[in-house]
């Protein structure tokens, strides 16, 4: 048996997981009886053994003011859990869809807080479940608040985004009253760049082309060359120039003979995700370029091309690979 496993913590986790799986999948949720809990904490347990206390020592000396004392206390107590659970009560949640991350750098989750009552309501903590960061705001009356939450995806792939919770101790803080919030929305993690990636692999020709496209020691595609006196404008990559302060123009003559591959085959010798790493550092800096290039994947193929809207689609491919 291994040292320091309870039975009891695996209980608590199976059936915590059983009960998440019986909540509904949405990326609006409006806060009921139904789904808001409450529970006195460590403070409110201690209030509750001092008002016991309080009780049997006005009863046993007979003391008018103790009475009042204790059923004041008592009173405020109440007062104080209804205020507390009236505080997320009718309050709604609206998750923003998440954009795309590279793995190890964090999703940041937008939550938006909607207050149709009257009266605003104050001390709102969130924070993805079973974590210790938490984002505290308070919701204006008949209007709406902002929050920020992160979470690290642990892979590449598609991730759905983790049950989150909502809480509140206001006004008191003997009273914990919160809620679990399963969102439908889901994240996509691209493949971690590799750090020194190589550079871009040769060109490939085009059918009826000559020998393969040479890579300079820039690790620059041939594609493109530094700019000389007297290129058309036309042909200066702009793009480039203005990332890097540096001219380069577009070799017309290459750029017709070769095509430039980026293939998971080619991509070193190591695991696949060391590879998949590369071919993502690759597809960066061929877009940086502005170059034309293509994907080669195990069942599928993307033909080259640029533009953010190829680069997405091969970062897209990696991450589902």
């Amino acid at each position: 048996m291994a040292a320091g496993w309870n039975p009891l913590n695996l209980v608590r986790a199976r059936f915590r997981q059983w009960w998440q799986s019986r909540l509904p999948l949405a990326d609006t949720t409006t806060l009921t009886q139904r789904n808001v809990y409450i529970l006195p904490t460590r403070p409110g347990f201690m209030l509750g053994a001092t008002l016991l206390v309080l009780l049997v020592a006005s009863i046993n000396y007979q003391l008018n003011l103790g009475y009042l004392l204790t059923f004041l206390l008592a009173g405020s107590a109440i007062v104080g859990m209804h205020v507390c659970h009236a505080t997320l009560r009718g309050l709604t949640m609206h998750l923003s869809p998440p954009d795309t991350q590279f793995m190890g750098a964090s999703a940041t989750l937008g939550i938006t807080l909607v207050n149709e009552r009257r009266s605003p309501r104050h001390g709102i903590g969130l924070s993805v479940l079973e974590s210790d960061h938490w984002a505290w705001t308070d919701v204006p009356a008949q209007g709406s608040a902002s929050v920020q939450v992160a979470f690290t995806p642990a892979s590449r792939g598609l991730h759905r985004v983790p049950p989150l919770t909502a809480e509140t101790r206001f006004p008191l803080g003997t009273f914990r009253v919160w809620t679990v919030w399963r969102p439908a929305a889901q994240v996509l993690v691209y493949p971690a760049p590799e750090a020194f990636a190589p550079p871009l692999p040769p060109g490939e020709p085009r059918s009826g082309g000559a020998a393969a496209a040479r890579v300079q020691s820039t690790g620059e595609f041939d594609g493109v060359r530094a700019y000389r006196r007297g290129d058309p404008l036309k042909l200066v990559v702009w793009k480039k120039a203005a990332k890097a302060d540096e001219l380069v123009s577009r070799d017309s003559q290459q750029a017709q003979r070769h095509e430039l591959w980026l293939d998971l085959a080619q991509a070193g010798s190591l695991g696949t995700e060391h590879r998949l790493s590369r071919l993502c550092a690759w597809v960066l800096q061929a877009d940086r370029l502005g170059v034309d290039y293509g994907l080669r994947l195990p069942g599928l193929e993307l033909k080259p091309a640029s533009g953010e809207a190829h680069k997405r689609r091969c970062l897209e491919a990696l991450a589902l690979c």
